[in-house]
């Protein structure tokens, strides 16, 4: 997720490991000839927010896997996170007359004006991983992980952890996206059903991206000396996390437990950086996408959402 702008009740897919679909150009897409009535069947047009996150190559792989059993063609471009490029890119989509556009919005709240034109336009709309926001246009079906189960997943993780002696632990949050408030609601969740003895004693915008997830840790850790966990909203939070407090001489004393289990964040449980993930499967996020899209091409109402299960990562699965 990866995740990744103001992205509350958003549309699409956001983090995990690796494809065989590199990305193309920013502005390009993945295949030539993107008009749908080319070889006779159907184009699907697909706007993935950062194309560069592990989550969203697998998320296209999933999708690509699943639409070549239909016969589907699958064009996928870049937002690059820029929402601006973003409604371009729907605008593109209409004009070459797709049958169906998947969003994953990098601005969920803005996102409603680029699903109301494709609405105008007699074109289906579905969102994965991260749904819209925007109280404009009309979605057919969210497809996406259940990131409140999720994060009582990871809050799972967290107690088993810290064990009956609990403690003082932190989120590192992205709090503008609705797929990261579902998980941050399932973690506080899971804690007070779970282990009520663990605290959560800050709670900081990381961003979601490496750097700036860092930089909040320290913050963190200078003010709270006694802190025992992290919870990294997705893997970049959490990594940049473990970097800090590797570098704080805190290693091995506190946990961090973050969400996607991409390859780097699997790497880092194996040597014990990492505890633990909360395991998304953007793969079947975007074949159930595809799935979906089938189902109404074929006159059939889809879900409004369709929820994927999370699982949890450990160093006994790297094992």
């Amino acid at each position: 997720m990866n995740v990744y702008r103001f992205i509350p009740v958003a549309l699409l897919v956001a983090l995990a490991a690796c494809s065989s679909s590199h990305p193309s150009s920013s502005s390009g897409s993945s295949s030539s000839a993107p008009n749908a009535a080319a070889s006779g069947g159907k184009t699907i047009g697909v706007s993935i927010q950062n194309r560069e996150a592990q989550f969203y190559q697998q998320m296209e792989s999933g999708m690509k896997s699943e639409a070549a059993k239909y016969g589907y063609t699958v064009d996928v471009v870049d937002a690059s996170r820029d929402n601006s490029k973003q409604q371009s890119q729907v605008e593109d989509f209409i004009s070459q007359k797709v049958a169906a556009i998947v969003l994953t919005p990098y601005d969920s709240q803005a996102i409603g004006s680029a699903i109301v034109e494709a609405n105008n336009a007699g074109i289906p709309v579905f969102t994965a991983d991260i749904a819209n926001a925007s109280r404009r246009g009309k979605v057919v079906s969210h497809i996406a992980s259940d990131n409140v189960q999720g994060g009582a997943q990871a809050a799972k993780l967290m107690c088993a952890a810290l064990g009956k002696g609990g403690g003082s632990v932190a989120i590192l949050d992205e709090p503008e996206v609705t797929s990261v408030q579902d998980r941050v609601k399932g973690f506080r969740a899971g804690l007070a059903s779970g282990c009520p003895n663990v605290k959560v004693v800050a709670d900081i915008d990381g961003g979601g991206e490496r750097a700036k997830a860092s930089s909040a840790t320290d913050d963190i850790l200078q003010a709270h000396k006694n802190l025992r966990g992290i919870f990294g909203i997705n893997d970049d939070s959490a990594l940049g996390a473990a970097k800090s407090i590797t570098a704080s001489g805190n290693g091995g004393k506190i946990v961090v437990i973050g969400y996607d289990a991409t390859p780097e964040a699997r790497t880092a449980i194996a040597g014990g950086s990492m505890y633990g993930d909360a395991i998304q499967h953007p793969d079947q996020i975007g074949a159930k996408t595809i799935d979906a899209i089938h189902d109404y091409f074929n006159g059939k109402t889809p879900p409004a959402k369709i929820a994927v299960v999370v699982g949890t990562y450990t160093k006994a699965n790297a094992k």
